[in-house]
């Protein structure tokens, strides 16, 4: 597909994205093509129209449709800075409005059950391990999946996490989640290690842990504790951020803990806090 590698290594080059995010970028480039069957240089305003309409029409919703516009704009100007083209067909699309859902939070009460769904046994350990990074320190899977050994400052209480588009930051972790480390290191990956492998959290057969199989252990321990929320392993990170904001840590130092490049993207989980206020002046105020 025409300028596919050149665009990937603009994406790999120039705006330092994750994997993940790249890979969806480059899906929303093939579907568009896919469907317009028109060289990128022929390409206008209006042929991305026809194509967002298609995806409305689908039942696709307007945050997706928003996600699409915003890859081929990025494709495109691309293109334009490359002087491929000479006027960029996306500039005067309007964007979607996008529905900021407020993130699903699981409280401390459901989050102990589900540690204490984990068992003594090598997986079970690990598990609890993870489980205690996801949420102490608020990390993302992935980033949970590629710690490596030496990004452990345990004695000082703090890990070194590589985040979206590699940005590195050092964020601290409670004694609980140290403890949780500790116990992982000297008790299962001691037994899961096959070879001299750099990764913190391995699988049963010695390699790198997958998404998915982490994703169908957590699944396993939310039916052990009992809780039919639809929950991911995001939710840990979600949950993390609003405990920290009811406790009334500051904006900006979550900001840095997370991660977020853009303080507005922390600002999502003020809105719960908020909701928690108002369901506490609704339980306990004689007026509520």
């Amino acid at each position: 597909m025409k300028y596919k590698e050149e665009f990937e290594d603009y994406l790999k080059a120039q705006r330092m994205l994750s994997k993940n995010t790249i890979d969806a970028y480059l899906r929303d480039f093939i579907q568009f093509f896919q469907y317009i069957k028109k060289e990128p240089e022929f390409i206008n305003s209006q042929d991305i129209i026809s194509f967002l309409n298609i995806l409305r029409k689908n039942g696709l919703n307007s945050n997706s449709i928003a996600r699409k516009l915003s890859s081929l704009r990025i494709f495109f100007r691309f293109l334009s800075g490359e002087g491929i083209i000479k006027e960029d067909p996306t500039e005067f699309i309007e964007t979607p409005k996008i529905v900021r859902k407020i993130p699903l939070v699981l409280d401390v009460y459901e989050i102990e059950k589900i540690i204490e769904a984990t068992d003594d046994s090598i997986i079970g350990i690990r598990d609890r391990a993870c489980i205690e990074l996801l949420y102490g320190a608020g990390l993302r899977i992935q980033e949970l999946l590629s710690l490596r050994v030496e990004d452990l400052f345990l004695k000082d209480g703090f890990i070194r996490v590589l985040g979206k588009g590699d940005k590195e930051r050092i964020v601290p972790i409670g004694r609980k989640g140290i403890n949780a480390v500790i116990e992982y290191l000297e008790k299962s990956r001691v037994h899961l290690a096959k070879t001299k492998i750099p990764i913190l959290f391995l699988s049963k057969d010695g390699k790198k842990m997958s998404r998915m199989g982490f994703w169908k252990r957590l699944n396993l321990y939310l039916r052990k504790a009992g809780i039919q929320k639809k929950i991911t392993p995001h939710t840990f990170r979600h949950s993390f951020a609003t405990h920290l904001l009811e406790g009334g840590a500051d904006l900006r130092v979550v900001q840095m803990l997370l991660g977020h490049s853009d303080i507005s993207t922390t600002q999502i989980y003020t809105h719960i806090d908020r909701e928690y206020l108002k369901e506490t002046i609704k339980s306990f105020h004689p007026r509520g």
